[in-house]
């Protein structure tokens, strides 16, 4: 009896002892936004992606297939919280809602030099399809994107390659504050150097996005 005793005291020392080790451990780091080449994992076949924004909730339903690369990229930048707090800087009614800008400087500047390579175009540029922007240049495709709200079939041939669509919320897209036009997206310098700071200032009522996660 005496060593059944002393064994229940050993083991509720064992437990204790883990139980402290597990509350004084540190938390695992979260990736470092600032560096792109962190976030590689490659995205299932199909997924939906929430974004709980100012103006209400929309879900983007994405098909690798039709973009792989593309595909790959957006799930990263949503699964690292990358879109939290990102302003809707281009709403031009009948043409498209851009977004994709971060928010502090630093993280910006780190993704817009993180390009990757062209898809090519499988899907056409129809209402609430989803795209990623970029120059008119080659492989220069980083963190912006935006979603039609028209059937912009003139930028197919022009090499954007939808890679998903809004599935749920495009009434939600379609009332985000376009009282601003095209003006913000024309200001981008400043943009980038001021980030949510500069964007709050200049153009406070843009609608902004609260939070995005991937669908479990």
């Amino acid at each position: 009896m005496k060593m059944f005793r002393t064994l229940i005291v050993l083991a509720a020392v064992a437990a204790l002892a883990v139980s402290v080790a597990s509350a004084q451990a540190p938390a695992a780091a979260k990736p470092n936004l600032k560096n792109p080449a962190a976030f590689k994992e490659q995205a299932p076949a199909v997924y939906k992606a929430t974004f709980e924004t100012s103006a209400g909730t929309f879900v983007v339903e994405v098909h690798r297939d039709w973009a792989p690369i593309g595909a790959d990229r957006f799930y990263n930048l949503v699964k690292s919280g990358f879109f939290e707090n990102v302003r809707f800087f281009r709403v031009i009614p009948g043409f498209m809602v851009q977004f994709g800008m971060h928010g502090d400087p630093s993280v910006h500047s780190a993704w817009s030099s993180a390009r990757i390579p062209d898809d090519p175009v499988k899907q056409s540029n129809k209402r609430g399809y989803i795209t990623y922007a970029k120059p008119n240049a080659p492989n220069s495709r980083s963190s912006q994107v935006f979603i039609n709200f028209a059937d912009n079939v003139g930028l197919d041939a022009q090499g954007f390659a939808p890679f998903g669509q809004v599935i749920s919320g495009m009434d939600v897209v379609d009332k985000l504050n376009a009282s601003y036009g095209s003006t913000p997206g024309d200001d981008q310098g400043n943009i980038a150097a001021g980030g949510n700071a500069y964007l709050e200032k200049t153009y406070p009522k843009l609608d902004f996005i609260k939070k995005a996660t991937i669908v479990k």
